[in-house]
């Protein structure tokens, strides 16, 4: 692929039909599924350690027992996913996270948690590259950032049926029972993923126009095999998408793990109460995701290169998440929630154009494989947040080193994206890969 604002735009061909919008709403439904089942705990964390007992430190290590599995199954999914495919990749995942979830309604002790989060992030892990690999074979290079946007929205209103859900099913029937109402939401969407998706060139449904359409400004990618997972170290465009999750996702995690107890600490919300305030949040960040995306996009069907489109997008979005260093200091419940609403708004549209640019760099064959390593690496800096904030909150009570922590991580790892991607759309290899590397390889 060369790096020319022709080489992402088919031209005057038409689309010439949506199917690749519905599979565009199945992957949304799926993460929309996966966030419920991955938020459920943080909804029910004051509840949960008034019942069973947990410590600051004993909630830590049930967070970072999930992350370690997520990181170890993005690693494993990956080159797995790029195998199989997304559409056995993607149903293995949610059977194993679905039947993970239901089983945290038998766990009562911290380790039986730990047991039941370590399963729910092996398969929850392979949610995000079976589904970039989905907006690769599925849509041209001008649409996948919005693509992309639109199904990482999921994550966001998971994160918003969360706490209007599992608050009323908790205080009618039980914390468990939230647990099963919640693991059985993926069985649904299984047979929906199994009766309905197939690859564009074997879809009955797909048009011959709009098959073109997809394929238009793909170049040589389709057929590529993929790159050996060892080899996909010796390029810049894995080690920038690796360093930019470590040092971003666990930010999204905090919002997602500890939101809620914020909220309970420093402004005296509870099971009832706490709501609201989480609505808010992850509905600025649903603006925030399909916003990001549609940003890099229309950038780019206005003559930018894909580079300073991407760029510009992920530039503006650490811009906004940094107000955040203000959030545990502000007396005003409203305040804090515009000021975290915002910066959950940028993290998505940040990660909107970050996938995207994996599918910018690389071949469609080895895109879920370095999806599978950046989470991995995101997973991991997950890990140290989850002990990293248990330790700050046993032994300091405040939440103000943490939020001034995530302030500056997106500012840090767009200038290591520059550095090793001065150019997106032109990519180098490390100079140990020097002569391998070809357009279509970061």
């Amino acid at each position: 692929m060369d790096g020319s604002t022709q080489a992402t735009d088919p031209g005057p061909l038409k689309a010439g039909g949506n199917v690749r919008w519905v599979i565009c709403a199945l992957l949304f439904f799926a993460t929309t599924i996966n966030y419920i089942d991955r938020q459920v705990i943080g909804i029910l964390k004051p509840t949960l350690q008034t019942e069973l007992g947990w410590s600051e430190i004993d909630y830590g290590m049930i967070v970072f027992w999930f992350q370690a599995a997520y990181a170890i199954g993005l690693l494993a999914c990956g080159p797995l996913i790029d195998r199989v495919g997304s559409k056995l990749g993607y149903a293995a995942a949610i059977t194993l996270w679905s039947f993970a979830a239901l089983a945290h309604a038998l766990m009562r002790s911290p380790n039986g948690f730990s047991s039941a989060r370590f399963a729910l992030g092996l398969g929850e892990a392979a949610n995000f590259p079976a589904a970039i690999k989905s907006v690769a074979e599925w849509f041209p290079k001008k649409e996948r950032a919005l693509a992309a946007g639109i199904l990482n929205a999921g994550a966001n209103v998971g994160a918003i049926a969360t706490p209007i859900v599992v608050p009323v099913i908790a205080l009618n029937y039980g914390w468990r029972a939230a647990f099963v109402v919640t693991g059985l939401l993926g069985f649904i969407w299984l047979a929906a993923w199994l009766a309905f998706y197939r690859a564009p060139e074997h879809h009955k449904r797909v048009s011959a126009q709009e098959l073109a359409y997809i394929r238009a400004d793909q170049g040589n990618d389709a057929g590529t095999a993929p790159i050996p997972w060892r080899k996909l170290f010796r390029y810049r465009g894995t080690w920038a998408f690796l360093a930019a999750k470590f040092l971003t996702d666990p930010v999204w995690y905090l919002f997602l793990f500890w939101l809620p107890d914020f909220f309970a600490k420093r402004h005296g919300l509870d099971l009832k109460t706490f709501g609201p305030p989480l609505i808010a949040v992850y509905l600025l960040a649903d603006v925030g995701s399909i916003g990001g995306g549609w940003l890099s996009s229309a950038l780019i069907k206005r003559g930018y290169s894909v580079n300073a489109g991407r760029k510009l997008a992920l530039l503006a979005s650490a811009v906004l998440v940094l107000p955040i260093v203000f959030a545990s200091t502000v007396s005003s419940l409203t305040a804090a929630v515009v000021i975290i609403g915002v910066a959950a708004a940028a993290h998505q549209g940040w990660s909107s154009n970050l996938y995207t640019m994996v599918s910018d760099t690389f071949p469609k064959s080895s895109v879920a494989s370095v999806m599978g390593i950046g989470g991995a690496a995101g997973a991991v800096g997950g890990m140290i947040m989850a002990r990293y904030v248990g330790e700050v909150l046993e032994s300091v009570g405040t939440y103000v080193p943490v939020f001034l922590w995530a302030g500056s991580a997106y500012l840090v790892a767009l200038l290591i994206v520059h550095l090793l991607l001065p150019r997106l759309d032109n990519t180098v290899p490390l100079p140990s890969a020097a002569g391998r590397g070809t357009s279509t390889a970061a």
